[in-house]
């Protein structure tokens, strides 16, 4: 599919992205070292990433420290333990009508290694 009349550029994601709306507390420094706190929407994550809305304009290739917020239940042990607390940095930043939308590498990605769509059949054991 064609828009505006560019051709489309060949997928360089390493992770398909998720189309959820989860609120995020978003904490950025300014460069005059003073920290701001937002409380924000993820558009749609991966596990390399995520997209967010948010209000204040925050530089590209800023660092950011991301929060899910979750109900008390997560504390439990007998609950699997989740990602909760994140470092990000802002790759890109678009102007909206009231907020920006911001794109956000994870310096760690959420998996440990690359999903591809091909599965590796290995030989288990030898026949001989």
């Amino acid at each position: 599919m064609r828009l505006g009349g560019k051709t489309p550029a060949a997928e360089r994601r390493q992770w398909p992205r998720l189309p959820l709306a989860i609120p995020v507390f978003v904490r950025t420094q300014s460069e005059t070292e003073k920290e701001f706190l937002e409380f924000a929407t993820a558009l749609n994550v991966s596990a390399g990433g995520m997209l967010v809305a948010v209000r204040r304009s925050i530089p590209s290739t800023s660092h950011v420290s991301l929060e899910i917020p979750s109900a008390p239940l997560a504390v439990l042990t007998s609950l699997p333990r989740v990602a909760r607390n994140l470092r990000a940095r802002v790759l890109r930043m678009q102007h909206g009508e009231g907020y920006n939308l911001i794109a956000l590498k994870f310096s760690r990605p959420l998996v440990n290694s690359r999903v591809t769509g091909k599965r590796v059949r290995r030989k288990l054991a030898s026949s001989v």
